[in-house]
Protein backbone atom coordinates (compact mmCIF):
# COMPACT_ATOMS: atom_id res chain seq x y z
CA UNK A 1 0.00 0.00 0.00
CA UNK A 2 1.31 3.43 -0.89
CA UNK A 3 1.87 5.74 2.04
CA UNK A 4 -1.35 7.61 2.75
CA UNK A 5 0.42 10.81 3.70
CA UNK A 6 0.28 13.92 1.53
CA UNK A 7 -2.21 13.11 -1.18
CA UNK A 8 -4.16 16.10 -2.44
CA UNK A 9 -7.91 16.36 -2.32
CA UNK A 10 -8.06 16.91 -6.04
CA UNK A 11 -5.90 13.91 -6.88
CA UNK A 12 -8.03 11.69 -4.69
CA UNK A 13 -11.29 13.01 -6.10
CA UNK A 14 -10.10 12.47 -9.64
CA UNK A 15 -9.10 8.92 -8.75
CA UNK A 16 -12.53 8.30 -7.24
CA UNK A 17 -14.20 9.36 -10.48
CA UNK A 18 -11.85 7.09 -12.40
CA UNK A 19 -12.89 4.24 -10.13
CA UNK A 20 -16.48 4.89 -11.05
CA UNK A 21 -17.91 4.80 -7.63
CA UNK A 22 20.09 20.43 -2.55
CA UNK A 23 20.69 20.76 1.07
CA UNK A 24 18.75 20.71 4.24
CA UNK A 25 16.35 23.49 5.08
CA UNK A 26 18.83 25.98 6.45
CA UNK A 27 17.94 29.65 6.42
CA UNK A 28 21.55 30.71 5.86
CA UNK A 29 21.00 31.60 2.20
CA UNK A 30 17.62 33.28 2.52
CA UNK A 31 18.52 36.21 0.32
CA UNK A 32 20.39 34.35 -2.41
CA UNK A 33 19.35 35.56 -5.83
CA UNK A 34 18.24 32.92 -8.35
CA UNK A 35 20.45 32.23 -11.38
CA UNK A 36 20.43 34.61 -14.31
CA UNK A 37 16.91 35.00 -15.68
CA UNK A 38 15.57 33.31 -18.79
CA UNK A 39 12.63 33.82 -21.11
CA UNK A 40 9.85 31.26 -21.15
CA UNK A 41 8.51 30.24 -24.55
CA UNK A 42 4.81 29.78 -23.82
CA UNK A 43 2.88 27.77 -26.38
CA UNK A 44 0.26 25.10 -26.93
CA UNK A 45 0.33 22.21 -24.46
CA UNK A 46 1.18 18.99 -26.25
CA UNK A 47 -0.20 16.43 -23.80
CA UNK A 48 0.64 12.74 -23.50
CA UNK A 49 -1.26 9.46 -23.60
CA UNK A 50 -1.58 9.61 -19.80
CA UNK A 51 -2.39 13.33 -19.64
CA UNK A 52 -4.14 14.75 -22.71
CA UNK A 53 -3.49 18.40 -23.56
CA UNK A 54 -5.91 20.76 -21.81
CA UNK A 55 -8.36 22.70 -23.89
CA UNK A 56 -9.17 26.38 -23.71
CA UNK A 57 -6.41 28.93 -23.41
CA UNK A 58 -3.98 26.98 -21.24
CA UNK A 59 -0.35 27.38 -22.26
CA UNK A 60 2.76 25.35 -21.45
CA UNK A 61 6.45 26.16 -21.23
CA UNK A 62 9.72 24.67 -19.99
CA UNK A 63 11.85 26.23 -17.26
CA UNK A 64 15.55 25.43 -16.99
CA UNK A 65 16.77 24.91 -13.40
CA UNK A 66 20.06 23.77 -11.85
CA UNK A 67 20.23 20.05 -11.16
CA UNK A 68 22.19 20.84 -7.99
CA UNK A 69 21.38 24.15 -6.33
CA UNK A 70 24.82 24.06 -4.69
CA UNK A 71 26.19 24.49 -8.24
CA UNK A 72 23.73 26.94 -9.84
CA UNK A 73 25.85 27.31 -12.98
CA UNK A 74 26.28 23.57 -13.48
CA UNK A 75 24.14 20.89 -15.12
CA UNK A 76 20.45 21.73 -15.57
CA UNK A 77 17.10 19.95 -15.67
CA UNK A 78 13.85 20.92 -17.39
CA UNK A 79 10.69 21.68 -15.43
CA UNK A 80 7.29 21.65 -17.14
CA UNK A 81 4.95 24.61 -16.45
CA UNK A 82 1.33 25.40 -17.31
CA UNK A 83 -0.59 28.66 -17.06
CA UNK A 84 -3.78 30.55 -17.91
CA UNK A 85 -3.47 34.32 -18.14
CA UNK A 86 -5.45 36.65 -15.86
CA UNK A 87 -8.81 37.69 -17.30
CA UNK A 88 -9.19 41.07 -15.59
CA UNK A 89 -7.46 44.43 -16.00
CA UNK A 90 -6.18 44.72 -12.39
CA UNK A 91 -3.62 41.92 -12.54
CA UNK A 92 -1.62 41.28 -9.36
CA UNK A 93 0.83 38.77 -10.80
CA UNK A 94 1.19 35.00 -10.95
CA UNK A 95 -0.43 32.65 -8.43
CA UNK A 96 1.58 29.43 -8.21
CA UNK A 97 -0.19 26.19 -7.21
CA UNK A 98 1.20 22.96 -5.79
CA UNK A 99 -1.34 20.16 -5.39
CA UNK A 100 0.61 17.99 -3.00
CA UNK A 101 1.70 14.40 -2.96
CA UNK A 102 4.59 14.98 -3.09
CA UNK A 103 4.41 13.74 -6.64
CA UNK A 104 1.18 15.29 -7.96
CA UNK A 105 1.46 16.74 -11.46
CA UNK A 106 0.55 20.40 -11.54
CA UNK A 107 0.58 20.44 -15.35
CA UNK A 108 -2.22 17.87 -15.58
CA UNK A 109 -4.09 18.97 -12.43
CA UNK A 110 -4.15 22.75 -12.82
CA UNK A 111 -6.47 22.91 -15.87
CA UNK A 112 -9.02 20.62 -14.21
CA UNK A 113 -8.86 22.80 -11.07
CA UNK A 114 -9.36 25.96 -13.11
CA UNK A 115 -13.12 26.18 -12.58
CA UNK A 116 -12.68 25.89 -8.80
CA UNK A 117 -10.35 28.89 -8.74
CA UNK A 118 -11.93 30.86 -11.58
CA UNK A 119 -12.56 33.86 -9.31
CA UNK A 120 -8.81 34.09 -8.62
CA UNK A 121 -8.03 34.23 -12.31
CA UNK A 122 -9.54 37.70 -12.49
CA UNK A 123 -6.36 39.12 -10.96
CA UNK A 124 -3.78 36.34 -11.29
CA UNK A 125 -2.17 34.24 -13.97
CA UNK A 126 -2.89 30.72 -12.69
CA UNK A 127 0.40 28.80 -12.84
CA UNK A 128 1.50 25.33 -11.82
CA UNK A 129 4.30 22.92 -12.62
CA UNK A 130 5.53 19.38 -12.35
CA UNK A 131 8.16 19.46 -9.59
CA UNK A 132 11.52 17.85 -10.33
CA UNK A 133 11.19 14.07 -10.61
CA UNK A 134 7.44 14.30 -11.31
CA UNK A 135 5.63 13.48 -14.56
CA UNK A 136 6.89 15.78 -17.36
CA UNK A 137 9.73 17.17 -15.24
CA UNK A 138 12.01 14.16 -15.68
CA UNK A 139 9.48 11.98 -13.87
CA UNK A 140 10.82 8.93 -12.07
CA UNK A 141 9.27 5.48 -12.65
CA UNK A 142 10.67 2.90 -10.25
CA UNK A 143 8.76 -0.15 -11.53
CA UNK A 144 6.94 -1.27 -14.62
CA UNK A 145 3.25 -2.12 -14.55
CA UNK A 146 3.75 -5.86 -14.23
CA UNK A 147 6.04 -5.47 -11.22
CA UNK A 148 3.60 -3.05 -9.57
CA UNK A 149 0.73 -5.50 -9.93
CA UNK A 150 2.88 -8.37 -8.65
CA UNK A 151 3.77 -6.34 -5.57
CA UNK A 152 0.09 -5.96 -4.67
CA UNK A 153 0.22 -9.49 -3.30
CA UNK A 154 2.77 -8.44 -0.65
CA UNK A 155 1.17 -8.31 2.81
CA UNK A 156 1.44 -4.76 4.20
CA UNK A 157 0.82 -5.97 7.76
CA UNK A 158 3.04 -9.06 7.91
CA UNK A 159 2.12 -11.70 10.48
CA UNK A 160 4.98 -14.17 10.01
CA UNK A 161 8.72 -14.04 9.54
CA UNK A 162 8.32 -15.02 5.90
CA UNK A 163 5.83 -12.21 5.30
CA UNK A 164 8.15 -9.72 7.02
CA UNK A 165 11.02 -10.82 4.80
CA UNK A 166 8.90 -10.45 1.67
CA UNK A 167 7.67 -7.02 2.80
CA UNK A 168 11.15 -5.66 3.43
CA UNK A 169 12.58 -7.22 0.26
CA UNK A 170 9.85 -5.56 -1.78
CA UNK A 171 10.68 -2.21 -0.16
CA UNK A 172 14.38 -2.57 -0.87
CA UNK A 173 13.73 -3.65 -4.46
CA UNK A 174 11.55 -0.59 -5.00
CA UNK A 175 14.31 1.74 -3.78
CA UNK A 176 16.84 0.01 -6.02
CA UNK A 177 14.54 0.52 -8.99
CA UNK A 178 14.14 4.20 -8.14
CA UNK A 179 17.89 4.72 -7.94
CA UNK A 180 18.41 2.99 -11.28
CA UNK A 181 15.73 5.09 -12.95
CA UNK A 182 16.62 8.44 -11.37
CA UNK A 183 20.41 8.40 -11.55
CA UNK A 184 21.92 11.70 -10.40
CA UNK A 185 18.45 13.19 -9.92
CA UNK A 186 17.84 10.88 -6.94
CA UNK A 187 19.79 13.23 -4.63
CA UNK A 188 18.25 16.44 -5.95
CA UNK A 189 14.47 16.14 -5.57
CA UNK A 190 14.08 17.38 -2.00
CA UNK A 191 11.47 19.86 -0.83
CA UNK A 192 14.26 22.41 -0.40
CA UNK A 193 15.26 21.90 -4.05
CA UNK A 194 11.62 22.43 -5.08
CA UNK A 195 11.37 25.59 -2.97
CA UNK A 196 14.43 27.02 -4.71
CA UNK A 197 12.87 26.09 -8.06
CA UNK A 198 9.82 28.08 -7.01
CA UNK A 199 11.89 31.16 -6.38
CA UNK A 200 13.45 30.80 -9.81
CA UNK A 201 9.93 30.62 -11.27
CA UNK A 202 8.94 33.76 -9.38
CA UNK A 203 11.88 35.61 -10.89
CA UNK A 204 11.36 34.30 -14.43
CA UNK A 205 7.63 35.04 -14.28
CA UNK A 206 8.49 38.63 -13.39
CA UNK A 207 7.00 38.74 -9.90
CA UNK A 208 8.64 40.64 -7.06
CA UNK A 209 6.71 38.57 -4.48
CA UNK A 210 5.71 34.92 -4.37
CA UNK A 211 1.93 34.48 -4.45
CA UNK A 212 1.22 30.82 -3.75
CA UNK A 213 -1.55 28.32 -3.04
CA UNK A 214 -0.29 25.06 -1.51
CA UNK A 215 -2.52 22.04 -0.82
CA UNK A 216 -1.60 19.09 1.42
CA UNK A 217 2.15 18.43 0.97
CA UNK A 218 2.11 21.76 -0.89
CA UNK A 219 1.69 23.39 2.52
CA UNK A 220 5.00 21.93 3.67
CA UNK A 221 6.61 23.16 0.47
CA UNK A 222 5.11 26.61 1.03
CA UNK A 223 6.39 26.69 4.59
CA UNK A 224 9.91 25.74 3.49
CA UNK A 225 9.81 28.45 0.83
CA UNK A 226 8.73 31.03 3.42
CA UNK A 227 11.61 30.00 5.67
CA UNK A 228 14.17 30.31 2.89
CA UNK A 229 12.80 33.52 1.38
CA UNK A 230 10.68 35.35 4.00
CA UNK A 231 11.14 38.77 2.39
CA UNK A 232 9.71 37.47 -0.90
CA UNK A 233 6.48 36.10 0.57
CA UNK A 234 3.44 37.78 -0.97
CA UNK A 235 -0.05 36.35 -0.53
CA UNK A 236 0.26 32.70 0.46
CA UNK A 237 -2.52 30.22 1.28
CA UNK A 238 -1.79 26.83 2.86
CA UNK A 239 -4.81 24.47 2.79
CA UNK A 240 -4.98 20.91 4.25
CA UNK A 241 -1.90 21.49 6.33
CA UNK A 242 0.90 19.01 6.97
CA UNK A 243 2.10 19.20 10.58
CA UNK A 244 5.67 20.54 10.35
CA UNK A 245 6.48 19.43 13.90
CA UNK A 246 5.81 15.74 13.20
CA UNK A 247 8.58 13.33 12.26
CA UNK A 248 8.06 10.07 10.34
CA UNK A 249 6.41 8.26 13.25
CA UNK A 250 4.44 11.37 14.16
CA UNK A 251 3.03 11.73 10.65
CA UNK A 252 1.94 8.10 10.63
CA UNK A 253 0.22 8.41 14.01
CA UNK A 254 -1.43 11.68 12.93
CA UNK A 255 -2.81 9.99 9.84
CA UNK A 256 -4.02 6.97 11.75
CA UNK A 257 -5.95 9.36 13.98
CA UNK A 258 -7.20 11.45 11.05
CA UNK A 259 -8.47 8.55 8.95
CA UNK A 260 -10.10 6.88 11.93
CA UNK A 261 -11.79 10.18 12.79
CA UNK A 262 -13.08 10.48 9.21
CA UNK A 263 -14.25 6.85 9.25
CA UNK A 264 -16.08 7.42 12.53
CA UNK A 265 -17.82 10.46 11.04
CA UNK A 266 -18.79 8.39 8.00
CA UNK A 267 -20.15 5.57 10.15
CA UNK A 268 -22.17 7.98 12.28
CA UNK A 269 -23.62 9.53 9.11
CA UNK A 270 -24.98 6.11 8.14
CA UNK A 271 -26.53 5.53 11.57
CA UNK A 272 -23.89 3.09 12.77
CA UNK A 273 -22.02 3.05 16.05
CA UNK A 274 -18.41 3.94 15.11
CA UNK A 275 -16.84 1.39 17.46
CA UNK A 276 -19.02 -1.44 16.23
CA UNK A 277 -18.74 -0.38 12.58
CA UNK A 278 -14.95 -0.20 12.83
CA UNK A 279 -14.82 -3.68 14.34
CA UNK A 280 -16.87 -5.04 11.46
CA UNK A 281 -14.37 -3.55 9.02
CA UNK A 282 -11.47 -5.00 11.04
CA UNK A 283 -13.17 -8.40 10.88
CA UNK A 284 -13.55 -8.06 7.10
CA UNK A 285 -9.88 -7.18 6.70
CA UNK A 286 -8.82 -10.13 8.84
CA UNK A 287 -10.89 -12.49 6.71
CA UNK A 288 -9.27 -11.06 3.59
CA UNK A 289 -5.83 -11.59 5.12
CA UNK A 290 -6.63 -15.30 5.28
CA UNK A 291 -8.57 -15.53 2.02
CA UNK A 292 -8.89 -12.76 -0.63
CA UNK A 293 -12.26 -12.17 -2.26
CA UNK A 294 -13.02 -12.85 -5.91
CA UNK A 295 -13.74 -9.92 -8.22
CA UNK A 296 -15.24 -9.39 -11.65
CA UNK A 297 -11.77 -8.62 -13.06
CA UNK A 298 -10.23 -11.83 -14.46
CA UNK A 299 -7.11 -12.90 -12.60
CA UNK A 300 -7.44 -10.35 -9.78
CA UNK A 301 -8.56 -10.79 -6.19
CA UNK A 302 -9.28 -8.32 -3.40
CA UNK A 303 -6.52 -8.69 -0.85
CA UNK A 304 -6.44 -7.19 2.62
CA UNK A 305 -4.11 -4.41 1.46
CA UNK A 306 -6.19 -3.55 -1.60
CA UNK A 307 -9.34 -3.49 0.51
CA UNK A 308 -7.80 -1.07 2.99
CA UNK A 309 -6.67 1.13 0.11
CA UNK A 310 -10.19 1.05 -1.32
CA UNK A 311 -11.63 2.12 2.04
CA UNK A 312 -9.18 5.01 2.29
CA UNK A 313 -9.99 6.66 -1.02
CA UNK A 314 -13.64 7.69 -0.45
CA UNK A 315 -12.73 9.17 2.94
CA UNK A 316 -10.89 11.97 1.12
CA UNK A 317 -14.23 13.54 0.18
CA UNK A 318 -17.71 13.32 1.66
CA UNK A 319 -18.96 12.84 -1.89
CA UNK A 320 -17.24 9.44 -1.83
CA UNK A 321 -19.13 8.12 1.20
CA UNK A 322 -21.98 6.50 -0.79
CA UNK A 323 -19.41 4.62 -2.88
CA UNK A 324 -17.83 3.33 0.32
CA UNK A 325 -21.18 2.09 1.61
CA UNK A 326 -21.86 0.21 -1.61
CA UNK A 327 -18.38 -1.30 -1.75
CA UNK A 328 -18.44 -2.50 1.86
CA UNK A 329 -21.88 -4.05 1.41
CA UNK A 330 -20.71 -5.87 -1.71
CA UNK A 331 -17.60 -7.15 0.08
CA UNK A 332 -19.68 -8.48 2.97
CA UNK A 333 -21.70 -10.38 0.37
CA UNK A 334 -18.53 -11.92 -1.08
CA UNK A 335 -17.81 -9.61 -4.04
CA UNK A 336 -14.59 -7.57 -3.87
CA UNK A 337 -15.06 -5.80 -7.21
CA UNK A 338 -16.12 -2.40 -5.91
CA UNK A 339 -13.39 -2.10 -3.28
CA UNK A 340 -10.88 -3.22 -5.90
CA UNK A 341 -12.09 -0.49 -8.26
CA UNK A 342 -11.65 2.10 -5.51
CA UNK A 343 -8.16 0.80 -4.75
CA UNK A 344 -7.30 1.00 -8.45
CA UNK A 345 -8.44 4.61 -8.42
CA UNK A 346 -6.11 5.39 -5.53
CA UNK A 347 -3.26 3.49 -7.20
CA UNK A 348 -3.85 5.22 -10.56
CA UNK A 349 -4.48 1.93 -12.35
CA UNK A 350 -6.50 2.19 -15.56
CA UNK A 351 -8.60 -0.49 -17.24
CA UNK A 352 -5.65 -1.58 -19.37
CA UNK A 353 -3.52 -2.30 -16.28
CA UNK A 354 -1.31 0.78 -16.60
CA UNK A 355 -0.32 2.49 -13.33
CA UNK A 356 0.55 6.13 -12.75
CA UNK A 357 3.76 7.17 -11.04
CA UNK A 358 2.60 9.68 -8.42
CA UNK A 359 3.56 7.34 -5.58
CA UNK A 360 6.97 6.69 -7.17
CA UNK A 361 7.89 10.37 -7.06
CA UNK A 362 6.22 10.66 -3.64
CA UNK A 363 8.52 8.02 -2.20
CA UNK A 364 11.70 9.34 -3.81
CA UNK A 365 11.02 12.87 -2.56
CA UNK A 366 9.89 11.99 0.95
CA UNK A 367 12.72 9.50 1.53
CA UNK A 368 15.22 12.18 0.53
CA UNK A 369 13.53 14.65 2.87
CA UNK A 370 13.08 12.38 5.89
CA UNK A 371 16.11 11.27 7.86
CA UNK A 372 14.31 8.73 10.02
CA UNK A 373 14.54 5.06 9.03
CA UNK A 374 12.46 3.18 11.65
CA UNK A 375 13.44 -0.45 12.09
CA UNK A 376 11.06 -3.38 12.28
CA UNK A 377 11.79 -3.66 15.99
CA UNK A 378 10.92 0.00 16.56
CA UNK A 379 7.75 -0.37 14.52
CA UNK A 380 6.62 -3.49 16.39
CA UNK A 381 7.14 -1.71 19.70
CA UNK A 382 4.80 1.09 18.63
CA UNK A 383 2.16 -1.03 16.86
CA UNK A 384 -0.07 -1.30 19.96
CA UNK A 385 -0.16 2.51 20.13
CA UNK A 386 -1.06 2.79 16.45
CA UNK A 387 -3.80 0.19 16.84
CA UNK A 388 -5.26 2.01 19.85
CA UNK A 389 -5.34 5.23 17.86
CA UNK A 390 -7.01 3.46 14.92
CA UNK A 391 -8.19 -0.15 14.95
CA UNK A 392 -8.73 0.01 11.18
CA UNK A 393 -5.73 1.95 9.86
CA UNK A 394 -3.19 1.78 12.71
CA UNK A 395 -1.39 -1.44 11.78
CA UNK A 396 -1.07 -0.45 8.11
CA UNK A 397 0.34 2.98 8.88
CA UNK A 398 2.57 1.62 11.61
CA UNK A 399 4.15 -0.99 9.33
CA UNK A 400 4.48 1.62 6.62
CA UNK A 401 7.03 3.50 8.72
CA UNK A 402 9.33 0.47 8.57
CA UNK A 403 8.87 -0.30 4.90
CA UNK A 404 8.54 3.09 3.21
CA UNK A 405 12.26 4.00 3.14
CA UNK A 406 13.72 0.63 4.12
CA UNK A 407 17.28 0.13 2.85
CA UNK A 408 16.90 3.33 0.84
CA UNK A 409 19.91 4.09 -1.40
CA UNK A 410 20.07 7.79 -0.45
CA UNK A 411 20.26 9.26 3.05
CA UNK A 412 17.50 11.55 4.31
CA UNK A 413 18.18 15.20 5.03
CA UNK A 414 16.27 16.18 8.17
CA UNK A 415 13.98 15.11 10.99
CA UNK A 416 11.29 17.74 10.34
CA UNK A 417 11.03 20.67 7.92
CA UNK A 418 12.08 24.15 9.02
CA UNK A 419 9.25 26.60 8.31
CA UNK A 420 9.92 29.54 10.63
CA UNK A 421 9.59 32.74 8.62
CA UNK A 422 10.16 35.79 10.83
CA UNK A 423 9.45 39.02 8.99
CA UNK A 424 7.31 37.39 6.29
CA UNK A 425 3.94 38.83 5.30
CA UNK A 426 0.87 37.16 6.86
CA UNK A 427 0.28 33.61 5.55
CA UNK A 428 -3.27 32.20 5.60
CA UNK A 429 -3.33 28.69 7.09
CA UNK A 430 -6.60 26.83 6.42
CA UNK A 431 -7.54 23.82 8.53
CA UNK A 432 -10.50 21.43 8.19
CA UNK A 433 -11.60 19.68 11.39
CA UNK A 434 -12.62 16.53 9.47
CA UNK A 435 -9.53 16.23 7.29
CA UNK A 436 -8.41 12.58 7.21
CA UNK A 437 -4.98 12.88 5.58
CA UNK A 438 -3.70 16.06 7.23
CA UNK A 439 -5.54 16.28 10.55
CA UNK A 440 -6.68 19.70 11.71
CA UNK A 441 -4.12 19.98 14.51
CA UNK A 442 -1.39 20.51 11.89
CA UNK A 443 -2.83 23.90 10.93
CA UNK A 444 -2.18 25.36 14.37
CA UNK A 445 1.29 23.81 14.48
CA UNK A 446 2.13 25.33 11.09
CA UNK A 447 0.91 28.77 12.14
CA UNK A 448 2.88 28.62 15.38
CA UNK A 449 6.08 27.55 13.63
CA UNK A 450 5.73 30.18 10.90
CA UNK A 451 5.88 32.68 13.73
CA UNK A 452 4.00 35.46 15.48
CA UNK A 453 2.12 37.77 13.12
CA UNK A 454 2.89 35.43 10.19
CA UNK A 455 0.66 32.35 10.50
CA UNK A 456 -3.07 33.17 10.51
CA UNK A 457 -5.45 30.23 11.06
CA UNK A 458 -8.82 29.90 9.35
CA UNK A 459 -10.84 26.88 10.55
CA UNK A 460 -13.64 25.04 8.73
CA UNK A 461 -15.79 22.51 10.57
CA UNK A 462 -16.15 20.23 7.57
CA UNK A 463 -15.26 16.86 6.09
CA UNK A 464 -12.74 15.75 3.49
CA UNK A 465 -9.20 16.64 2.55
CA UNK A 466 -8.94 20.40 2.14
CA UNK A 467 -11.35 23.29 2.63
CA UNK A 468 -11.27 25.76 -0.28
CA UNK A 469 -13.72 24.84 -3.02
CA UNK A 470 -15.29 22.14 -0.85
CA UNK A 471 -18.68 23.77 -0.36
CA UNK A 472 -18.08 26.39 2.32
CA UNK A 473 -18.99 29.89 1.12
CA UNK A 474 -17.39 31.22 4.31
CA UNK A 475 -14.01 29.64 3.53
CA UNK A 476 -14.08 30.58 -0.15
CA UNK A 477 -15.01 34.18 0.64
CA UNK A 478 -12.23 34.54 3.21
CA UNK A 479 -9.59 33.06 0.91
CA UNK A 480 -10.74 35.13 -2.07
CA UNK A 481 -10.76 38.29 0.02
CA UNK A 482 -7.20 37.62 1.14
CA UNK A 483 -5.80 36.73 -2.27
CA UNK A 484 -7.72 39.29 -4.34
CA UNK A 485 -7.91 42.24 -1.93
CA UNK A 486 -5.25 41.57 0.69
CA UNK A 487 -7.84 41.29 3.46
CA UNK A 488 -6.25 39.14 6.18
CA UNK A 489 -8.86 37.30 8.31
CA UNK A 490 -8.58 37.49 12.06
CA UNK A 491 -6.51 34.62 13.44
CA UNK A 492 -8.88 31.93 14.69
CA UNK A 493 -11.75 32.76 12.34
CA UNK A 494 -14.22 29.85 12.33
CA UNK A 495 -16.38 28.73 9.39
CA UNK A 496 -19.04 26.19 10.37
Amino acid sequence: MARLVRWTALTAAAALLTAGCGSGSSGADKDDEPPASQTLDWGRCEGTADAPAPGGDWQCATLRAPLDWAEPDGETIDLALVRARATGDERIGSLLFNFGGPGASGVSTMPSYGDTVSSLRERYDLVSWDPRGVASSEGIRCRDDEAIEDAESVDSTPDTAAEEQAYLKDAADFGEGCAKAAGKLMEHVSTTDAARDMDLMRDVLGDEKMHYFGISYGTELGGVYAHLFPKRVGRVVLDAVVDPAADTMGHAENQARGFQRALDDYLESTGQDPERGSQEIVDLLQRLDAKPLPTSTPGRELTQTLALTGIVLPLYSKDGWPALTSALEAAEEGDGSELLALADGYNERDSAGHYGTTTHAQRVISCLDDKQRPTVAETKKLLPTFERVSPVFGAFLGWDTAGWCHDWPVAGQRETPEVSAPGAAPILVVGNTGDPATPYEGAREMADELGKDVGVVLTWKGEGHGAYGSGSACVDSAVDGYLLKGMVPQDGTLCS
